[in-house]
């Protein structure tokens, strides 16, 4: 699946002109524009649009390891596929353990893996740019709510004890000869608004779970009372069993946006036991490919009969989960699009 807008550019560093030949025409092939360098000092000047680097490890004037670390150490850095003489298992080791994204083998099997580990490699990283940038909207937006809240919150609880205070102080000035029994009740009155305000302030200083409530007017406000936090189950509980860390927490918090209660199943066998004791509206799986080239829900089988919605992630074609699965999300997904198609799914009788 390629993300429409997404960057195919790919730059190639080898000096080795049969090579820089064959990968020319397999990736032209695949829709792939090619930027070549010969040298790690022509590398890191040729990064601006980048999409992934493909780095031999023998260069004129370095290595493909020293030109990994370089690249690394830049802001948003592009993917790196490091290219390894045969056998060379424990240079792709280090090239892995110092952030390369992938590493291929010149051998026979090259022309034909190359494409599908560059698109791999190119779809992780556009999805990785997509997480970011929901993540990012998300925390922006409920930044926004909550000091949205916050200042409803603060008209509301403080604007009766200012008024009250305001008109104690202007009968004080308005009447110069109130005698000192009504001057004392004025002078007390102005003294509770303040401690009332006081109040307020300390508790809202206080705070670490924000709660929020509705009124009668539709206003949601900041909940200065004592007492449990509100529970944030809306739309029901979401169990979700996802193997990659990025794309569970992302997921997560489309979905706590989107009102559920997240729940992340430790493994299969949780995710059974959770998903059979009734409570889940929701279960979001990472669909995976078998020896047999198959699909399945990493052994997760939700009966016919369930009382909830089964989406499963997929990173590729995924007509094979259609049967077990009551939405399918080809990876990577737009998270734009994401949280209205689970609406539209749990909201179906």
């Amino acid at each position: 699946m390629t993300t429409p807008g997404a960057s195919r550019k790919v730059l190639l560093v080898d000096d080795d002109p049969m090579m820089v030949r064959l990968v020319r025409k397999l990736l032209a092939d695949h829709g792939f524009s090619i930027v070549h360098a010969i040298s790690g000092r022509d590398a890191l000047a040729s990064l601006e649009g980048v999409d992934v680097v493909l780095l031999d490890h023998q260069l004129p004037d370095t290595t493909g390891l020293e030109v990994l670390d370089a690249i690394r150490s830049r802001p948003h850095p592009p993917a790196v596929i490091l290219i390894t003489a045969h056998g060379n298992e424990s240079l792709a080791a280090a090239a892995l353990r110092r952030g390369a994204d992938d590493y291929l083998a010149k051998d026979v099997s090259l022309g034909e893996l190359l494409p599908q580990v560059l698109e791999r490699v190119r779809r992780t990283r556009e999805l990785r740019k997509a997480l970011v940038a929901a993540e990012r909207d998300l925390v922006r937006a409920e930044r926004l709510a909550a000091i949205g809240e916050m200042t409803v919150t603060l008209h509301h609880e403080i604007n009766n004890p200012l008024m009250a205070a305001f008109a104690n102080v202007d009968l004080l000035l308005a009447d110069s000869a109130m005698d000192t029994v009504a001057r004392t009740e004025t002078l007390a009155g102005v003294r509770d608004s303040l401690h009332r305000i006081h109040g307020i302030m300390r508790r809202i200083g206080d705070l670490r779970d924000v709660r929020t409530k509705s009124y009668a007017t539709g206003a949601r406000m900041v909940d200065l009372d004592e007492g449990e936090p509100a529970s944030a189950m809306r739309r029901g509980q979401a169990l979700v069993l996802v193997t990659d860390e990025d794309l569970t927490r992302i997921v997560s918090l489309l979905l706590k946006h989107a009102g559920f209660e997240v729940v992340r199943a430790d493994d299969r066998e949780d995710l059974n036991r959770r998903a059979a004791a009734g409570a889940a509206r929701l279960v979001v799986v990472q669909g995976v490919t078998d020896a047999t080239g198959a699909h399945s829900l990493g052994g997760f089988v939700p009966p016919g009969d369930r009382n909830y919605r089964v989406v499963a992630l997929v990173s590729d074609d995924g007509a094979a989960v259609d049967s077990v699965a009551d939405h399918v999300v080809e990876l990577p997904f737009d998270p734009g699009t994401f949280t209205a198609e689970i609406i539209e799914l749990t909201s179906r009788s």
